[in-house]
């Protein structure tokens, strides 16, 4: 029997929750984009974005629009021209390097609440990492009923600062690879918490199975 949508994305859930991140080495590079190819990338995010917010002033809207453009042409100017120092850089160069990046992120989060709610924030957040905070938290919980509320609390923490460092990534594949890391952290620690993942995986799987065999 064929797996049902259901029981596919389930399964999916599974493997990328207990998932080791990509090496650099496993990373495929693609072809650059033309300057009009990225142009028009550009508006394509900023308006699911501006779709998500559903914002009704449209001088607002028009202002959201132009900060988040800017901030991922301003990250690609990062990753083009100081990313790339950073390897074999001696640590104080690197330490700087490092805290250009972020001073973009604090500029970038700060224009932003000038404008929106923080909830509103968070929605730009959340659209500019792929929704992997929700997807990835609500895996966790599907997976490992028997959570404690502290539990899922350090789960969802760790995973907003898995959401802060990717929104800096210069690529899909790198914010991935932050979320990969930190779903790391958040493995160790549940195991720590006397957790069997591997197990946890099957149970969630065959518990899966039950309820599409129900419909």
């Amino acid at each position: 029997m064929k797996p049902t949508p259901t029981l596919r994305v389930a399964l999916i859930l599974i493997l990328a929750l207990l998932a080791v991140p990509l090496t650099a080495a496993d990373k495929k590079t693609s072809k650059p984009d033309t300057e009009a190819e990225y142009t028009a990338k550009l508006e394509q995010r900023a308006g699911d974005i501006l779709t998500a917010l559903d914002l009704k002033d449209a001088e607002k809207a028009g202002r959201v629009k132009g900060i988040v453009i800017a901030q991922y042409r301003a990250l690609r100017d990062w990753h083009d021209g100081l990313g790339p120092k950073l390897k074999g850089a001696a640590e104080e160069e690197a330490r700087v390097i490092r805290a250009s990046l972020k001073e973009l992120h604090g500029k970038f989060v700060a224009s932003l609440s000038a404008e929106l709610t923080p909830a509103q924030v968070e929605r730009v957040k959340d659209r500019m990492t792929y929704d992997k905070v929700r997807v990835t938290y609500d895996g966790y919980v599907e997976m490992l009923p028997t959570l404690t509320a502290a539990q899922k609390a350090r789960v969802l923490e760790l995973l907003k600062d898995a959401r802060e460092e990717a929104m800096d990534g210069g690529s899909s594949e790198e914010k991935t690879a932050v979320f990969g890391r930190y779903k790391g952290r958040i493995n160790n620690y549940l195991s720590a918490e006397g957790y069997d993942l591997k197990q946890a995986g099957k149970d969630w799987a065959e518990r899966s199975k039950l309820k599409e065999g129900k419909k």
